[in-house]
């Protein structure tokens, strides 16, 4: 893989015409020592967010040794990269092959899941020769509010707080280790998020009158994005730490996390070349099919920077962007507040797109990545402080 310093760097020296897409390892390595010095529990990655196996090792090297998987597929990937990971199998509802390879094959033995369908097929799935695993963590998933998300996760998955007792008594007959697992949503903007799922954990608990020796507080973590700047990550912690420590749980019980968004978000950017202007509508070789998904589907704003030697004195103005395909339907509103002189054959380093960017590309119409490049710079936004040298904005710097 390529290094270079910076998109100009890229942009002046190659003059791509694909979209190039500038990775920074040292962001991911930033992010997830954040997260294992300061979260109080064990904080696992989320693979669904980017599976870029070199963001997975990034992790890894930083101190991350545990890994959210959520397709078979996920599985392989991990423990082909990660021998001696622990892999936490957290989709509710898995084909019986998945459980059976994922146990049988790659050494999983944590499962969650959110029915006693799931349950049975977790049990007759780890079951061999007809002796039933003795070694399986099994979390229960509830379903609880996304109301300070951004993103809603309380539709699909997750049993309600009150129906939950007679699967919490079930998995704890055959479960070594049993956990309660939630997701708050996509980008929690607020600490109460898991405050108030915290509470529906306690409910459970106490409704169920079971032993309880995880509490897996899922992903949500937020990443800071134009008009969304969330809280310091630190306050989300206290929350959840406080809540942990009054919950009615086993004395050796281990409080875990799911965080993707915030340990990949910052580890990517893309830089685009605008094709054409047409008014305030810009069409660049990216776009609905390719990294920006989100920025299409659910009118999800990134940062944006015009990429030009010399930059630029115009005044700023908000753009849309239509991306290569043939597709109206790639289209991205934004806005996206740009200089007002942008012209065709100019680029563009739009952030945070490590975090569902690569993950969702497809090659619709046959428009593809271009290469990857290692950037020694610095992300266009961080919720984890930079040296002073940086020319990031500094959202929160970490506390002494």
């Amino acid at each position: 893989m390529h290094e270079d310093h910076n998109a100009l760097r890229v942009a002046l020296g190659t003059k791509p015409t694909q979209p190039v897409t500038l990775v920074r390892p040292h962001a991911a390595h930033r992010a997830a020592r954040y997260f294992l010095e300061k979260f109080p529990g064990t904080s696992m990655y989320a693979v669904k967010a980017n599976p870029s196996p070199d963001l997975i090792r990034s992790l890894w090297d930083a101190g991350i040794t545990h890994f959210d998987v959520a397709s078979i597929a996920e599985v392989r990937l991990v423990r082909g990269l990660l021998p001696t990971a622990t892999l936490c199998f957290m989709h509710p509802i898995k084909g019986e092959e998945a459980i059976a390879e994922a146990y049988n094959r790659h050494g999983v033995r944590i499962f969650s899941l959110d029915s006693l369908e799931e349950l049975a097929k977790i049990v007759a799935a780890t079951t061999v020769d007809g002796v039933a695993a003795t070694d399986l963590t099994l979390c229960v998933r509830l379903r609880v509010s996304s109301s300070h998300s951004k993103l809603s996760l309380a539709t699909k998955f997750g049993i309600a707080a009150d129906d939950a007792a007679p699967l919490l008594m079930a998995a704890r007959q055959v479960a070594d280790a049993l956990g309660i697992c939630f997701h708050v949503g996509s980008q929690a903007m607020s600490p109460q998020a898991y405050g108030d799922a915290m509470a529906q954990v306690r409910a459970a608990i106490v409704g169920a009158g079971v032993t309880v020796d995880v509490v897996d507080v899922g992903g949500g973590f937020p990443s800071v994005y134009p008009g969304m700047e969330p809280t310091a990550m630190d306050a989300y912690f206290e929350v959840i730490s406080r809540a942990f420590e009054s919950l009615p749980v086993s004395y050796s019980a281990e409080l875990w996390c799911e965080p993707g968004r915030a340990l990949s978000a910052e580890y990517a950017s893309l830089l685009v070349r605008v094709e054409a202007r047409k008014d305030d509508v810009l069409y660049i070789n990216d776009g609905a099919y390719g990294a920006l998904f989100d920025a299409a589907h659910i009118d999800w704003r990134f940062p944006v920077k015009l990429v030009r030697d010399g930059g630029s004195r115009a005044k700023l103005m908000d753009f849309s962007f239509y991306g290569p395909t043939c597709d109206d339907m790639d289209f991205m509103r934004g806005p996206f507040a740009l200089p007002a002189d942008i012209r065709a054959g100019d680029y563009i380093e739009v952030g945070m797109l490590g975090a569902y960017g690569s993950a969702m590309r497809t090659g619709f119409n046959g428009f593809t990545a271009g290469a990857t490049v290692i950037a020694r710079d610095e992300p266009m936004e961080t919720l984890y402080g930079v040296t002073e040298e940086s020319p990031s904005k500094v959202i929160q710097l970490r506390k002494s």
